[in-house]
């Protein structure tokens, strides 16, 4: 296998957490692990730490949209970052969101002529009904999505159903099931290390424990889980119940776990970063909780199995697509009354949970090596196929659009440098100046020094003759004084 140099571009990223980050994460550890080269775009964080990977991540400018969507939006029309990122030698370019990082790829990809692969990871119609009010405007929004997942040369999904999505919003071409994986190693945690980040917690043993992990929004199925779990206490059935995680409706699920008397058997956990204790939690736990029919591969899923940890899961949801009811999961109908029904025969037959983990960590586990490893083969093809011209030609107006904009960042590029030649030459200038000047002012002392000694010179022979005078004279005086005073003896 040829040693690839892979551009991996997405919105989110440390220190922003997400499913789609964490992919990111794996795929650019492992393909940088061995497989090839690997370098990551995204936008930019003030308090991001990205000496901790091994692989480069550039950062692109921004803006705090985080009130808003809880991200910060990206600009991705920066010549500095396209300039740096031509140099890179990429021979292709992978982006994990059709929005934002979609854009930077296709400019990117009219500077570098090599192929973009796009995967789509999340059901955007509902991010885009929950943004967009209006019904007109949110059909223009799943246009304008489509006409950018289009425009790649690959369209990949990380399940069939999230397939199934895309082509809901109106796209119509190809694309390739590539599933995402996990990053935990198959099997439990030491009983010590499930004891330790469980502890101060009401956990009885013998209490069945269900777990839910991810981004607290409603969307996530969570009031099936809490109306389903009061439906239990109603009817005596013991449990306890633990959720993982941060988000935007976090606080009103609390308030409403409340509401229907669950606070002494539900407890609310913030995110966890730690993956050794997140595998502790799963191994802890009897059954994991995930009505989601919003997610398209249910990652969380797959972690469970790692942990020999069955899930319950809603029938024809993409987190359900691998999973056999009452074999390697428990597949229920989309409210709380299933999910009562299914939770009160388990507590009964706990066996039933134990047997379907194991059964899961079996049939449903996949390690992100082997995912990344898969997909990295997929890249080899992809890039082949690009070179042969088998993928259409981009001439949409769209295209265009992003020539326009690619020249536009290299006229920038060039003026910026032009500007930064002219800078640096009058810096050399100017300290060129200063180095002559400094040498003048060091020739002015050097004379001054020699005059100064030279005129001292003058003063110490001029003094020094001025006392051999003195003296001569002395002498002379002393000479004649002494002849008078001999002749005036004489003549006493």
């Amino acid at each position: 296998m040829d040693k690839l140099n892979i551009c991996l571009i997405n919105d989110s990223f440390p220190p922003a957490i997400d499913g789609v980050a964490n992919a990111v994460v794996n795929y650019g550890r492992i393909i940088s692990g061995g497989l090839g080269s690997a370098s990551v775009v995204t936008p930019y964080y003030p308090d991001a730490d990205d000496s901790v990977y091994d692989f480069p991540v550039i950062r692109y400018p921004s803006i705090d949209m985080t009130r808003f969507v809880g991200y910060r939006a990206g600009v991705p029309f920066s010549a500095d970052i396209m300039k740096q990122l031509e140099g890179s030698g990429f021979d292709l370019i992978h982006s994990h969101c059709p929005i934002t990082s979609t854009l930077f790829a296709r400019t990117l990809r009219e500077r570098l002529n090599v192929p973009v692969v796009m995967t789509y990871h999340t059901k955007f119609d509902i991010d885009i009904a929950d943004a967009i009010k209006s019904k007109i405007l949110q059909a223009e929004a799943a246009k304008l999505l489509v006409e950018n997942i289009s425009a790649c040369d690959e369209v990949w999904t990380v399940s069939r159903g999230a397939g199934e999505n895309l082509m809901k919003l109106g796209y119509t071409g190809k694309y390739t099931v590539v599933p995402n994986g996990v990053d935990f190693p198959r099997g439990r945690v030491s009983a010590e290390a499930v004891k330790e980040a469980c502890a101060g917690y009401d956990l009885p043993e013998g209490v069945p424990l269900f777990l839910f992990v991810g981004r607290m929004m409603w969307y996530k199925g969570i009031r099936i889980i809490l109306d389903a779990l009061a439906g239990l206490k109603a009817e005596n059935t013991d449990f306890r119940m633990v959720f993982i995680g941060g988000g935007g409706d976090r606080e009103a699920i609390i308030a409403y776990s409340d509401q229907l008397a669950l606070s002494d058997k539900v407890f609310f956990v913030d995110p966890i970063r730690d993956r050794e204790l997140i595998r502790a939690w799963y191994c802890r736990a009897d059954l994991f909780l995930f009505p989601s029919t919003f997610d398209t591969n249910g990652l969380v899923v797959r972690e469970a199995a790692a942990c020999a940890l069955a899930s319950i899961l809603v029938a024809g949801s993409c987190a359900a697509e691998d999973s056999t009811d009452g074999v390697d999961g428990f597949l229920i109908e989309e409210n709380a009354e299933s999910m009562k029904e299914t939770l009160i025969k388990l507590c009964r037959e706990p066996q039933l949970m134990k047997a379907a983990g194991s059964k899961a960590e079996e049939n449903l586990y996949i390690s992100w090596e082997d995912a990344v490893k898969h997909a990295f083969e997929l890249y080899g093809t992809v890039i082949e196929n690009y070179r042969s011209g088998l993928y259409p030609p981009h001439e949409t107006p769209g295209d265009e659009m992003f020539r326009w904009a690619s020249e536009t960042l290299e006229s920038v590029s060039r003026r910026k440098e032009f500007l930064r030649y002219v800078q640096e030459g009058f810096l050399q200038e100017q300290q060129r100046y200063h180095e002559d000047s400094e040498a003048d002012l060091e020739r002015v002392k050097k004379l001054l020094q020699e005059r100064r000694e030279r005129l001292q010179s003058l003063i110490e022979e001029g003094e020094n003759k001025v006392r051999s005078d003195i003296e001569t004279a002395r002498a002379a005086v002393k000479e004649k004084l002494d002849d008078i005073t001999q002749f005036i003896d004489r003549y006493k």
